[in-house]
């Protein structure tokens, strides 16, 4: 068992985890969860001993070997198959020493060790999880220096995973794969003999690997049973308790109050009062719990454009001179949503450059509609932002000639408002940068979206803000994600990218999922049946995101004239108050015209705000169900 014992642990003077305990069951398959910046890596270098604590303990069983990945990916001419198998510390020392041992008893000594730790058969196993891992078997037989930072990335992940460590720490350990590698590597923590601990963003991974939510919230943890559906039920359940709890200590707190303002100054009740002070000063406030308003994406609307946006007719991209993708043919139309499939290195980030007219057509035609604006986010970006700048000076020199309300605007569609947007970049977390990111390419409100692995940085939470805000945008949406709560919840159409070329991919999600893994695959006499729901599906969804941007508008549309009536009835009570500074027809009208208009306007706001929360009800309950209500 690992027992974390009121851990305290300050950085710059400011306590990340303060006094958090916890006891992760033997092994169990935890994940390791919170927001952003909430001290989730800062937890796992405490326990792997790179961090030492202020205060309390992190306990282990002797003997116990951790397995953490290390910030920096293997480098040099070794392969990555013969990295994977040094990884196994134990075993390599024990041939070498088989090879140059004399003494017939020490060599009996060692093959029976081996034999007991099954080395002879490590060979194939570091072969599979490399396989599990995309490395073919050509790329297990290069040297390191050939690859890029991403795989050897994925080389260091299958040498913790070969050596078999009896706690493994895993820090977002998806972030470098793809959706193929993403659901081995899943299949393989299911299985996984000893103690996980892993951070990860994953909805999915999270509610099919892990048995225990380790939640990290205010410096404190709090350890919840089952996958994260579960916990995400029980922390709504808390926080309903903690809402009420809250509300009924504030209303005693006022009680109290009133009492000792009452009879303080009363001789015979005033022992009492001084007695109701102490007891209200020792009252410890109850936190309710808050929704984080940086939780922000806004997406504006584009005007409308007539399809379709962009043709591909035999079309073939790649760089220099060599195609990597060819015979693509494919239409875009207003509002679709595409997902592009396929493992790392096929071409997907490829054709979102030809589509993003970043790369040339090489053969064949690719036609745009004139006035289509295109935004294309990629990790890159997030990463080249300025240190030294702020949003404000970002967004300022991406928008040249922009009012700064215009400026300001954009960026409070992602939540950069007062010190945010002027905080600089390096004190932003990756989420937040994220976030800048997204607000940057977006702020000429593109008709087309273009997404790759726009996820990489965010949690769980900003996660699904993210999904709801695409939900309700009027754009087109290109998305390439190893998310798949995303991949189900944004896109209508999934295309394929493999064999040097991209096609539809005629199913859901779970369809593609089955596709990797060789399962469920449907017999001939049915394949048509499952198509035919995979497409309803994709209707269903389209429409239903048709339907939730009337909602949004005919909630937006209350709010305006919500607003409007309310200044109408404030000149009016201004002009019937002061008739002296009533201005303009107001001016003209008798004091029973005013009164007489006052209340129609009245009447016009109660009605309007009858009609914005019955668009607002609907609104949510189609949010949160996926259906229209009634």
């Amino acid at each position: 068992m690992l027992t974390i014992s009121d851990l305290t642990v300050r950085l710059g003077g400011r306590d990340i985890i303060s006094g958090a305990s916890a006891a992760i069951p033997p092994r169990g398959k935890v994940g390791l969860v919170g927001r952003n910046g909430a001290g989730k890596s800062t937890l796992v270098k405490t326990i792997i001993g790179e961090l030492e604590p202020d205060t309390g303990s992190v306990d282990m069983p002797r003997g116990c070997r951790l397995g953490y990945i290390a910030q920096e990916a293997p480098n040099g001419s070794a392969t990555p198959f013969e990295t994977v198998l040094a990884a196994d510390v134990e075993r390599t020392r024990l041939m070498a020493e088989a090879e140059t041992e004399t003494d017939p008893h020490r060599l009996g000594d060692i093959h029976e060790r081996l034999i007991a730790i099954d080395a002879y058969a490590a060979p194939s196993r570091a072969a599979r999880i490399l396989v599990g891992l995309g490395f073919d078997e050509t790329m297990q037989g290069q040297p390191l220096d050939s690859f890029s930072g991403g795989w050897k990335m994925r080389v260091a992940l299958a040498s913790l995973l070969f050596s078999q460590p009896d706690v493994l720490l895993l820090d977002e350990p998806s972030n470098h794969l793809d959706l193929e590698a993403t659901l081995w590597l899943e299949n393989f923590l299911k299985s996984y003999p000893a103690t996980l601990i892993v951070i990860s963003h994953e909805r999915d991974l999270l509610n099919n690997v892990v048995d225990h939510i380790l939640h990290l919230q205010g410096g404190k943890l709090t350890l919840y049973p089952g996958g994260y559906d579960a916990f995400e039920r029980q922390r709504a359940e808390r926080a309903a308790q903690a809402a009420a709890f809250a509300a009924a200590q504030e209303a005693q707190r006022a009680k109290l109050a009133e009492y000792v303002a009452r009879n303080s100054a009363r001789a015979s009740t005033a022992r009492q009062a001084q007695s109701r002070a102490k007891m209200l000063a020792k009252m410890q406030p109850i936190a309710a719990v808050s929704e984080d308003p940086s939780l922000s994406f806004a997406f504006p609307d584009p005007e409308e454009l007539r399809p379709p946006l962009i043709t591909l007719d035999m079309a073939a991209v790649g760089y220099g001179d060599k195609p990597v993708l060819r015979r693509l043919n494919l239409r875009i139309d207003p509002d679709d949503r595409l997902a592009l499939l396929g493992r790392n290195g096929n071409g997907k980030t490829t054709l979102a450059r030809l589509l993003a007219a970043q790369l040339p057509v090489m053969e064949g035609a690719m036609n745009t509609s004139p006035k289509m604006r295109i935004g294309y986010f990629t990790q890159y970006q997030v990463e080249e932002l300025s240190g030294d700048a702020s949003p404000l000076e970002h967004m300022t020199r991406a928008m040249p000639g922009a009012t700064p309300q215009a400026v300001r605007g954009q960026l409070g569609r992602f939540g950069f408002s007062g010190e945010r947007a002027t905080a600089e970049i390096r004190t932003l977390s990756g989420g937040e940068r994220a976030r800048l990111a997204l607000a940057l390419v977006t702020r000429d409100a593109p008709h087309l979206l273009i997404l790759d692995e726009p996820t990489n940085h965010l949690d769980v939470d900003a996660r699904e803000a993210l999904v709801q805000a695409l939900a309700t945008w009027s754009g087109t949406v290109i998305l390439i994600s190893h998310d798949r709560h995303m991949v189900e919840l944004a896109a209508d159409r999934l295309v394929l990218v493999d064999e040097g070329t991209a096609r539809p991919f005629d199913g859901a999600i779970e369809d593609y999922i089955d596709f990797v893994l060789g399962r469920n695959q449907p017999k001939d006499e049915n394949s048509a049946k499952a198509k035919g729901g995979a497409k309803a599906d994709r209707r269903a969804s389209a429409q239903l995101r048709e339907q939730l941007r009337g909602l949004k508008k005919k909630v937006t549309d209350a709010e305006a004239k919500m607003a409007r009536l309310q200044a109408e009835i404030s000149a009016f009570d201004q002009a019937m108050f002061e008739p002296s500074s009533a201005k303009g027809d107001l001016a003209k009208l008798t004091m029973g015209e005013l009164s007489r208009r006052r209340g129609m306007a009245s009447t016009a706001l109660e009605e309007t705000e009858a009609l914005w929360l019955e668009a607002s009800e609907a609104y949510e309950t189609a949010m949160e169900t996926g259906q229209m209500p009634g």
